[in-house]
């Protein structure tokens, strides 16, 4: 009798060195990893909602990194209270430490010559983005509540004292109020296209405090690029 062959999942490589930074690479070292982390940076999310916001991952790898991620108590699964009572996925309390990582990679990514601002974007990388590359300088004297309704999501922005904090949730009583999608937005900040132009495509839409838009598309300059031989 011949026995049915079977097929286990390879055991996750690991290197075996005591540094810290291989350490963290045995953790989050995987394809999609640190991406899913990212995603979950401005609050829990569902399975589907990171999914969606993660172009390219199949629903197998994303389970497996979400297991991955969870087994090394990077994240946790939690059941929302009724009436929502959906199973989401949120950082750990040292989960969330993972921020300063994003900052510095994207500080030293943006100056590569290679990277392409036109890729897909999601939300929380748009804000991340605020977060990490807003010039204290040009944000001093503001303080400023905006509102952002960015495709089905909607996050409340604090500006104050050079610095930038974001969360979900819907607000009432904001000086601004921009709706649209977070490539277009990008655009806007990063790009250059003016909120006019994208006014009138339809891709933007803005009400309240102009003189304060206008401040805030500059305050979040890019590193010059990399000289590359």
């Amino acid at each position: 009798m011949q026995l049915e062959k079977t097929t286990e999942p390879p055991a996750k490589r690991r290197y075996e060195d005591a540094c810290g930074a291989a350490h963290a690479l045995d953790l989050v070292g995987e394809r999609w990893a640190l991406l899913v982390i990212r995603e979950l940076m401005i609050g829990p999310k569902r399975f589907s909602d990171l999914k969606a916001d993660l172009p390219g991952i199949s629903a197998n790898v994303l389970t497996q990194r979400l297991e991955g991620l969870e087994s090394a108590g990077i994240l946790v699964r939690r059941t929302l209270p009724p009436p929502a009572s959906a199973r989401v996925y949120e950082l750990t309390p040292w989960g969330y430490e993972a921020e300063p990582i994003f900052q510095a990679l994207g500080r030293w990514a943006a100056r590569s010559p290679g990277h392409d601002p036109r890729l897909p974007l999601s939300s929380v990388s748009l804000l991340l983005s605020f977060r990490t590359m807003i010039d204290p300088e040009r944000a001093r004297g503001i303080d400023a509540r905006i509102a952002l309704r960015l495709g089905k999501e909607s996050f409340l922005l604090r500006l104050s004292d050079g610095r930038i904090r974001a969360v979900r949730g819907a607000a009432a009583g904001t000086e601004l109020v921009i709706t649209g999608t977070a490539p277009a937005l990008a655009a806007a900040v990063y790009g250059g296209v003016p909120i006019a132009a994208l006014e009138a495509e339809g891709a933007l839409a803005v009400e309240g405090d102009q003189a304060l838009l206008e401040r805030f598309v500059t305050l979040f300059p890019l590193p010059a690029k990399a000289a590359v031989r």
